[in-house]
């Protein structure tokens, strides 16, 4: 077993255009100031990372790992989140999800797409120059609209859709598999991989791909009501990052899994900063560690009450303290034997 490293934190909830979440080295002392030792890391701000000089240049790749080293802090994943997103979106939302590609592909989804594979592409190579051998993103989605079988589906459409999402990720998938790096999706409410069934699906569709892998955060599922302990137990080989997010679940008389089109803060599924929520962050934490879960836990804050400052410091302690050391002894070795197999084939009464 190993004993899972942290705490980490994401920026991407924190990153902003005042102090200190404005510039690298501030927001990497902020960072260290309240214990964290990794940060992941998003990918379309140059004022933290030019991924695309990341990819090209291994000078520049070991120059920001040695700033940020600096502060006693590693780069845990990159994170693609957004431009994952845009490797497929369904025509519904093409003008939602403009807003995260540049300027100039607005209004063209082929050349959105285009530029989506290629920052892909991108983080691969830079993930390599970094040093990391796993990366976060999202998958995107051609059938979340469709997620409730209200019109029926035509018969074929599901197929289709995870058809052609693997079409347009098997490349990418490629690219990560001659860098080394496993691409870990986050299963998330709005993207075709949502759950174990939609993974498995994707899995399927990708030739069981082995750099298609997973981000586990347990927040989603608990909104979703899905049993996330023994979604451990299935996935636990394809699980290679972790996001620590907390969430709550408490359904009326008005409103379930749905929300009811509330806000955050109204709905009977909210996320929560850690150990606010309902999460079995305890249990969660012994079974990585018993499946031997080599990565980092990564906050994620997300929370419609407490305040982000509050949350990020909370929240290094709570990983912390739920971090298990793992041992490297049984603990009945004081009991133990010592036999061999002349003892063992003895005490079994096999002896000749």
């Amino acid at each position: 077993m190993t004993t899972i490293k942290g705490p980490a934190v994401f920026l991407a909830q924190f990153i902003s255009d005042e102090a200190p979440f404005n510039s690298l080295d501030s927001i990497c002392k902020w960072a260290a100031d309240l214990g964290f030792k990794g940060i992941q890391m998003p990918t379309l701000d140059n004022r933290f990372i030019d991924l695309k000089q990341a990819a090209e240049s291994k000078t520049y790749a070991d120059e920001l790992t040695g700033k940020i080293a600096t502060y006693g802090l590693e780069i845990t994943e990159l994170s693609t989140h957004l431009q994952g997103q845009l490797v497929a979106v369904h025509p519904a939302y093409d003008d939602l999800f403009d807003a995260f590609a540049p300027k100039e592909v607005h209004k063209n989804p082929k050349a959105r797409t285009e530029w989506a594979v290629q920052q892909m592409k991108y983080a691969a190579k830079a993930s390599q120059n970094l040093g990391l051998n796993a990366h976060a993103t999202f998958s995107g989605s051609l059938l979340w609209q469709y997620f409730h079988p209200w019109p029926q589906r035509p018969a074929g459409l599901v197929e289709e859709g995870f058809a052609e999402l693997a079409k347009r990720w098997t490349p990418i998938l490629n690219e990560f598999d001659q860098c080394g790096v496993d691409v870990c999706y986050e299963i998330h409410p709005g993207e075709d991989l949502f759950d174990g069934e939609t993974y498995e699906m994707f899995l399927a569709a990708v030739n069981n791909n082995p750099r298609a892998c997973l981000l586990y955060d347990p927040s989603h599922f608990v909104l979703q009501q899905l049993d996330y302990i023994q979604y451990i137990d299935f996935y636990h080989e394809r699980i290679k990052a972790f996001h620590v997010k907390d969430a709550e679940f408490n359904p009326t008389g008005k409103q379930g899994t749905f929300g009811g089109y509330q806000s955050w803060a109204n709905r009977a599924g909210r996320y929560r900063s850690p150990g606010d929520g309902q999460v079995d962050f305890k249990t969660i934490f012994s079974k990585l560690a018993q499946y031997d879960f080599k990565g980092w836990a990564v906050m994620e804050w997300e929370c419609c009450i407490k305040n982000q400052q509050d949350g990020a410091r909370e929240g290094a302690a709570f990983i912390k303290k739920n971090i298990i050391n793992v041992t490297d002894k049984a603990f009945d070795d004081f009991a133990a034997s010592g036999s061999d197999s002349a003892f063992n084939k003895r005490i079994l009464g096999l002896q000749e």
